[in-house]
């Protein structure tokens, strides 16, 4: 059997599934920031091995409710990627006090809005809609609670705790620059449009969510969604902002950092329609994932404090798309309201 030193311990998993069969091969999957996946070929098939690592979503209890909820959303018809009961109709399995979970293997693509035509990112749209209303029929009714906006104090102090760390890598080099160079417009971005915080985002625009819906988190077959996958940020959020956050992930240039308009608002329409949200929803959510964006240095944060790069090569369409979203954000209103 291939894999590698870090392989999962597949004959005490699979020895769980009455019908997964004798392990082949185990490859590690490469993509992923949270947790850690194996495509593997056993004499019953083919499967994906997934291994829960990230402290806030490893709780055997946590990821019970992730599966309880996508098993219920395939069943209506949805394309998701749900989870394979074992012999005692259990989908978490404990090994060395590390969680796993077996899916079905499903042959598929990574797709960015870049690659989507427009029709194609109109269906989108509808797919996020059927997601967030399948979510409010199958979840209890979300908690009551209030979604504060970033505070710009607390951001200029981080972004001088990162200004010093960027001026002091070594060997200072082209990303450090354009880091340095992008904390230092944002700061000023910050004081100049500090009296447009967003205020807090009551639970009435709150509802269940996929948490982490973008292009390496859907898999296309040729030109339909396949499979929705990683549910692990499923939770109670302002549901229009997901949409919001998506698109700004989807249908923005990897160079220049812009979005494309046209299929932001097709994407946009279909998504109002398929979540029966309001406008006035929507362009609450626009201000508010703007004002995150502004914010926002997660990046950065992995870089220069948890020295892991593996977000590195999305830093400057990130970060461009924050000034340009500032400048152009009527016209991103209109994209997303018209």
């Amino acid at each position: 059997m291939t894999g590698t030193a870090s392989a999962p311990p597949l004959t005490v998993l699979l020895r769980r599934y009455e019908d997964a069969g004798t392990p082949l091969t185990c490859e590690p999957v490469p993509r992923g920031l949270l947790n850690r996946g194996w495509r593997v070929t056993t004499t019953g098939g083919r499967f994906f091995l997934k291994q829960y690592v990230a402290a806030d979503t490893a709780e055997p209890a946590v990821i019970t409710r992730q599966h309880h909820a996508t098993r219920r959303l395939a069943r209506l018809g949805l394309p998701i990627a749900a989870p394979l009961p074992d012999d005692r109709g259990d989908t978490v399995t404990l090994a060395g006090g590390t969680g796993y979970a077996l899916f079905p293997w499903i042959d598929g693509r990574h797709r960015e809005g870049t690659d989507l035509s427009r029709a194609q990112s109109r269906r989108l749209g509808a797919l996020l809609g059927r997601v967030h209303t399948g979510l409010a029929r199958i979840q209890p009714p979300p908690p009551a609670g209030r979604h504060l906006s970033a505070d710009p104090d607390r951001t200029h102090a981080h972004i001088d705790q990162l200004l010093a760390l960027v001026r002091a890598h070594r060997p200072y080099d082209a990303f450090d620059a354009l880091a340095e160079h992008r904390l230092r417009e944002r700061r000023a971005l910050l004081r100049q449009y500090a009296h447009r915080r967003p205020p807090p985002a009551e639970s009435a625009v709150s509802g269940w969510v996929h948490g982490d819906f973008h292009p390496l988190n859907l898999l296309y077959r040729g030109d339909e969604p396949a499979a929705i996958v990683d549910w692990d940020r499923l939770g109670v959020r302002p549901r229009a902002e997901e949409a919001v956050r998506a698109a700004a992930i989807f249908f923005v240039h990897p160079v220049t950092g812009r979005l494309d308009l046209r299929k932001v608002r097709g994407y946009a329409r279909a998504y109002r329609d398929g979540a029966r949200v309001a406008v006035a929803e929507v362009a609450a959510a626009v201000h508010r994932v703007w004002w995150e964006r502004l914010n926002d240095f997660w990046m950065l944060h992995w870089r220069y404090q948890r020295r892991d790069p593996r977000s590195d090569p999305l830093f400057p369409a990130a970060s461009a798309l924050a000034v340009w979203w500032t400048e152009e954000y009527e016209a991103v209103l209109d994209a997303f309201t018209g």
